[in-house]
């Protein structure tokens, strides 16, 4: 790699990182940096959203999906009925992004000194660039932008293309007193980003999405090098033309950040076959307030003490900024297919994972929605065109209701993603299908799998739909042991019943869930909750805290905090139920020692506001 390995810190100097690099490795030619977009009130790219038409259809804009640019006449009355509420064209809650922004600080003095090394374009004080780093994107910060306001963003964006920079900027930052924020493809949902209005700091906002190079790819060793500021959709396409993926697909593929990724401790949703990211990760840089956290060579495993590394791993910006990665490699399958399976109820969706699971058949992803979850899907069709498409469907459900006698109001279904070689995936396919079986499944075709797996990425938007009509909606998850899941499920479910009803919220709660990832030890679900919140005083704070009990139930189920999300702001005050005050005080002695002025401001955990710092907030 191109850069200085010196630590700043100490003076020493490492040999250059790779010095003696096989002569396997390929440099590539650097890819422009992407063009596409994206919204700044909004999910997703600024040529898709969800619209609804007078007539009452329903229409993702663009072309982007297998879902786009079609009428969707079943949505928005199949919306309005689970939440019993009136969602139409007319009752329109009108956006008015952008909001007002908080007034800057005054950074000249900084502006001057970064000048010295940064070009005019890499930096930007312009009011809507800061107010897009200033936030993620739970459903509070976004409807804070559309219909509020946030009280504080960063006074400062920065673009750095390149570790040196960062390590110059960090220096910056360090003589002037300034409080850096790392930003990635800015997709957190746990208020991650949001600043305390309390931090009197310069705030700046390090944007890394112009660090997305692959600077060197090792097809034999299977491994690369990729900087921190890479989104998914840019990385899967780079390797791609190696033959090559790091396997890595969260739901915000598309946007979110190689180093967000790490930051945040993620998963992915073919985490069965390629891992999670801390299973991915040989290495990494990263600059903190100490110096550089680097080493020259990277091996297949080592046993070389505490690796500072492990602690990046949902860093979520307290420790410093994460400029390159070396991650591992795979090859792209040889075969894909998709699959799908209907079960009679979402119990015998969880015993067939089971049994999938100790078969050692997983395959790359296997998702089993809940009831309501199916008819969302099933919702988000377009309509029926012709009489066969009309037939067809119609046998399709006498075949599932009638004959097999499934009630329609109970049954679950599995989203299937086969990958690897034809025979791995042809065992994988016998095995799936015999144990589904087993447990009164119904084969439900490919078609509808790949349809299913895809739609996860369109109907991302479909939260920004809801705000538009007076719903208020949003997702969280959580890790449980096998024995403890389909109670965990129960018990959030009928808790979030209870507190809609003892808020006097108007219609019907929206709850649904999916079991995405699974482990010989347990399950990952997914929940959305949601609700009408037309009329309703502070729609944000009753989310909040029905969101909240939720996670009360969670815990006192068995659950984890978190299986992906990670902690952020938004889960900070259950830390202390999930951590001892020894663990406690063990991470706030990490953060004094590694950062005492707290350069690194973003505060997150929950734990790090209880350090004494020696500027700003914790």
């Amino acid at each position: 790699m191109a850069h200085d390995n010196r630590d700043n810190a100490s003076g020493s100097t490492l040999p250059p990182r790779g010095a003696r690099a096989p002569s396997t490795r390929i440099i590539p030619s650097p890819a422009p940096l992407p063009k596409d977009d994206e919204s700044l009130d909004g999910w997703g790219f600024a040529d898709t959203r969800f619209v609804v038409k007078p007539n009452g259809n329903v229409v993702l804009t663009g072309r982007r999906y297998n879902i786009s640019n079609v009428d969707l006449p079943s949505l928005l009355p199949w919306i309005s009925a689970t939440l019993s509420a009136p969602l139409s064209y007319g009752n329109r809650n009108e956006p008015h992004y952008p909001p007002p922004v908080p007034e800057a600080q005054d950074a000249s003095a900084v502006i001057a000194a970064l000048k010295g090394f940064l070009k005019d374009d890499q930096i930007s004080s312009d009011p809507l660039v800061r107010l897009r780093r200033g936030h993620g994107h739970t459903g509070a910060e976004i409807w804070a932008i559309r219909y509020e306001r946030l009280e504080r963003v960063p006074d400062l964006v920065v673009f750095p293309t390149s570790h040196d920079e960062v390590v110059k900027l960090t220096e910056v930052a360090k003589e002037h007193g300034a409080c850096l924020i790392p930003f990635g493809g800015g997709t957190n949902v746990t208020d991650a980003l949001r600043l305390s209005i309390d931090e009197k700091r310069v705030v700046i906002a390090v944007d890394m999405r112009r660090m997305n190079k692959v600077l060197w790819i090792d097809p034999t060793n299977r491994m690369a090098c990729i900087e921190a500021g890479a989104t998914g959709r840019h990385i899967v396409a780079e390797l791609a033309k190696h033959g090559l993926t790091m396997g890595h697909e969260p739901d915000s593929l598309e946007f979110s950040t190689l180093g967000g990724w790490i930051a945040t401790n993620a998963s992915g949703m073919k985490k069965n076959r390629y891992g999670n990211i801390e299973d991915l990760v040989l290495d990494m840089q990263v600059v903190t307030a100490r110096g550089v956290v680097e080493r020259p060579q990277v091996a297949p495993r080592e046993s070389i003490g505490t690796n500072p590394r492990n602690f990046m791993f949902g860093s979520e910006g307290n420790y410093g900024i994460i400029t390159t990665a070396i991650v591992k490699l795979f090859p792209v399958p040889e075969v894909q297919r998709y699959g799908s399976v209907i079960f009679p109820d979402l119990e015998r969706g969880l015993a067939f994972l089971y049994d999938l699971q100790q078969a050692g058949a997983v395959p790359a992803s296997v998702r089993v929605m809940d009831n309501t979850q199916f008819h969302f899907g099933q919702a988000l069709k377009p309509k029926k065109s012709g009489l066969l498409a009309h037939a067809k469907s119609r046998a399709e459900q006498l075949l599932v209701t009638k004959i097999k006698g499934f009630d329609p109001h109970q049954l679950a279904v599995a989203t299937i993603v086969f990958e690897g070689t034809k025979d791995e995936v042809e065992f994988q396919e016998k095995t799936l299908y015999r144990i589904a079986k087993q447990h009164g499944g119904l084969k439900a075709g490919a078609a509808n799998g790949e349809r299913g797996y895809q739609l996860t990425f369109g109907i991302a938007y479909i939260r920004d739909l809801t705000f538009e009509h007076w719903a208020i909606a949003e997702s969280f998850e959580t890790s449980v042991p096998w024995s403890c899941a389909l109670e965990l499920y129960d018990r959030v479910h009928k808790r979030v019943l209870r507190e809609h009803e003892q808020r006097r919220l108007p219609g019907k709660p929206f709850f649904t869930g999916r079991i995405t990832q699974v482990y010989p030890t347990g399950v990952c679900i997914y929940f959305y909750l949601g609700f009408y919140a037309k009329g309703v005083e502070d729609p944000v704070r009753q989310y909040s805290e029905m969101e909240h009990a939720a996670r009360e139930e969670i815990l006192a189920a068995g659950g984890s905090l978190s299986h992906h999300h990670g902690v952020g702001k938004i889960r900070q005050d259950f830390v202390k139920e999930i951590y001892s005050e020894g663990a406690r005080a063990f991470m706030r002695d990490v953060k004094q020692a590694v950062d005492p002025d707290n350069l690194f401001g973003a505060g997150n955990h929950g734990v790090l506001g209880e350090v004494k710092l020696g500027h700003g907030e914790g």
